[in-house]
């Protein structure tokens, strides 16, 4: 396994993190970020997940620019 593997494959994770859905998937299961801001905190591990959860959301259209980006390159190294 490569660095460029390795690369790829964290950003199939943070896609992966970018389309849940709050209302569908992560309220129903006590992951919503309302949860974390109770009294709880942020400082725990599910406080952690969900704060990394939130920034892959937010990190959208960058995380599209590296799709396409990635798209690219192995269209011209294959």
């Amino acid at each position: 396994m490569g660095l460029w593997s390795f690369l790829e494959g964290l950003l199939l994770i943070a896609n992966a993190l970018a389309i849940l859905n709050e209302d569908r998937f992560l309220s129903p299961k006590g992951w919503s970020f309302a949860d974390v801001r109770g009294m709880q905190g942020a400082n725990t591990f599910k406080g952690q997940m969900i704060g990394l959860i939130y920034a892959a959301q937010y990190m959208r259209f960058p995380l599209i620019l590296l799709n396409g980006i990635t798209i690219l390159v192995k269209f011209v190294s294959f």
